[in-house]
This record gives C-alpha cells, sequence and structure tokens, in this order.
C-alpha cells in the first residue's frame, strides 16, 4: 500500500491548494534571504520544492537553485512555469537525497513539507541528510506548523467549490498527528468519481525539534514565528528554524 504522501501530491493537489501564490513566495524569500546572508550566486535547495514557486523565485534573485520533490506531478508543474529554465528540477525522497556531499550553501524546507513519516527515526535522517549536502557552516531554514497554534485554531470541517468540484476538509489531531481527510466531488454531472485523499503530518513540539536538529549535527540559532515576526511566541503561526551545519 502506497504511503500517503505518494497519492496525495498529484492533479488534485493542484485544485485544493491553488491559492498559494507567487507575490508571497517573494515575500518569504526576501525575508530568508536576510536570515540566510546569502551570497549571490549561492547554491541552494528547496528541499520539497512542491510547484517551485519559492525556487523560482530564489533564482531569480541569482542564486544557483535546485528544486527537489518526490512528486512528479508537480515537478511537471513547476517546469511550465516561466524561468524554469533557471532551475536545476530533481526527482528524489527526502530521506535519501540524489545530491552530493557538502553541495549546497543553503537549504530550505518550507511549509510544513517535514514530518510525513511515522517514526522520529526517519524525520532525523532527513535533518541528517540536509547536513551531508550542506558544506561547512552551510545554513538552513525548516519552516514548520507551531503546535499551540494548530490546536488553537484548527478547523474540524470546511468546504468549497472549485472547477466545478466540491472540496470537503476534515481536520482532526490524533495520536500524535494532525490529521486531514480531502473529498472532491464533481458538481456537473461529467460522471467523474469522488475522490478521496489522507494527509498526516507529526506534531513536534518546539523542544521535540530543536533536539532532532542536534542529534543531526545541525546548529540552531534563532526560531522565527512567521515570516514577519522576528520571534516565536507561543502563539505564532509557525515555528521556522534558522540555523548553520556544525
Amino acid at each position: 500500500m502506497a504511503a500517503w504522501y505518494e497519492e496525495s501530491f498529484g492533479e488534485d493537489y493542484l485544485r485544493v491548494y491553488n491559492y498559494r501564490d507567487e507575490q508571497g513566495a517573494a515575500h518569504e524569500v526576501h525575508e530568508m534571504i536576510s536570515w540566510l546572508k546569502l551570497e549571490p550566486g549561492t547554491k541552494v535547495l528547496d528541499l520539497c520544492c512542491g510547484m517551485g514557486r519559492h525556487s523560482l523565485s530564489l533564482a531569480e534573485k541569482g542564486y544557483e537553485v535546485t528544486g527537489m520533490d518526490l512528486s512528479d506531478v508537480l515537478l511537471d508543474e513547476a517546469k511550465k512555469t516561466d524561468g524554469s529554465e533557471n532551475v536545476n528540477w530533481v526527482q528524489g525522497d527526502m530521506r535519501e537525497l540524489p545530491l552530493a556531499d557538502e553541495e549546497f550553501g543553503a537549504v530550505v524546507n518550507l511549509f510544513t513539507s517535514f514530518g510525513y513519516f511515522k517514526e522520529d527515526a526517519e524525520h532525523v535522517r532527513v535533518l541528517k541528510e540536509i547536513r551531508r549536502v550542506l558544506r561547512p557552516g552551510g545554513r538552513f531554514i525548516v519552516d514548520f506548523m507551531n503546535p499551540p497554534h494548530v490546536k488553537r485554531h484548527l478547523k474540524p470541517y470546511s468546504e468549497r467549490e472549485e472547477d466545478g468540484l466540491k472540496i470537503e476538509e476534515r481536520r482532526t489531531i490524533e495520536d500524535g498527528f494532525v490529521k486531514k481527510h480531502i473529498t472532491i466531488i464533481p458538481q456537473n454531472g461529467d460522471g467523474g468519481e469522488k475522490r478521496e485523499y489522507d494527509e498526516r503530518v507529526k506534531l513536534y513540539t518546539l523542544e521535540r525539534f530543536t533536539d532532532m536538529l542536534a542529534e543531526a549535527g545541525l546548529e540552531l540559532e534563532e526560531v522565527r514565528g512567521s515570516y514577519d515576526e522576528k520571534k516565536y511566541e507561543p502563539d505564532s503561526p509557525r515555528m521556522i528554524f534558522v540555523g548553520k551545519r556544525l
């Protein structure tokens, strides 16, 4: 049986998450560049790049960018975008990066593209892979959801219509995971079948995430609460970990 992340990031993902925009990505990249103190031309890995919004924005700013994702569908979508020829697109698993040791000056992993697996050891393995491909002193950002904020603001149910499809999303917190069940129902009578997907992300605390970074040999320098906040607070929307390879 395929893991949820092998099934969910296909054509329907493009419909469910089509509200993510290039302007927002440009703002986030502007902030990231200042946090990472990137020199012009630095080699940057956008790990789990999805449709490539941040990869493209980084390339536009003059960095040598590799965008890597597990999903061929999302990578194909990224390659259709203007400027995509300026990014090196790579398909692969974040637990075993098909990339050379010490290849990058920076690695970014954005918008909770982490926590997909059942075991902590698999997540530590991802962080160790980030360390392996970073040159000594190379810098990283891992952008993750903030558990207190998630628990306080979780919407158990939402629905909307998009391109003739009804999209229902049901969210729960169970066994230390945030779980989302997505149902997509065609509304225009074209005979299309209902589709269902599950997403599951481990709800790591700040303390546990910090411990995993240390276990992987990554030095944490600061934690931001969002792309507009300097400092993490307990109810910040995000936990954005910024640091370097030891």
